[in-house]
C-alpha cells in the first residue's frame, strides 16, 4: 500500500504543479499576450492529471476505508492552488496513520 501512496504523492505534486502553471503562466499568456494555445495545452495536461488524481484518491480511499468526509477534503484540495502541498505533507508525515483515518 505504501507504493500506492507514493504514486499518489507523485500524482498530487504533478497535478498541483500543472494547476499552478495553468493559473500563473498559461492564463496570463492567453489574456495579456493574446496566445490561447498555452491554455489549450496546459488545460489538457491539467485535466488529464486531475482525473488521475481523482481516480487515485477514490481508489486509495476505498482500500484504506477513509471516511467520505476525509476523501472529500482530499478531492477538494486538488481544486485549490497550493493545497496539494498540504496533502503531500500529510501523506509524508503520517504514512502509518493513513490506514487509521476514521
Amino acid at each position: 500500500m505504501q507504493n500506492k501512496i507514493n504514486q499518489f504523492k507523485i500524482i498530487s505534486l504533478t497535478e498541483g504543479t500543472s494547476f499552478l502553471i495553468l493559473l500563473f503562466i498559461a492564463m496570463p499568456t492567453k489574456y495579456y499576450l493574446g496566445e490561447p494555445l498555452a491554455v489549450t495545452v496546459a488545460g489538457w495536461v491539467h485535466g488529464i492529471l486531475f482525473i488521475a488524481y481523482a481516480l487515485m484518491t477514490t481508489s486509495i480511499a476505498q482500500k484504506l476505508n477513509w471516511p467520505d468526509k476525509y476523501t472529500f477534503k482530499i478531492l477538494i484540495a486538488g481544486m485549490i492552488p497550493f493545497a496539494f502541498l498540504l496533502v503531500n505533507k500529510k501523506l509524508s508525515s503520517q504514512p502509518n496513520e493513513l490506514e487509521a483515518v476514521k
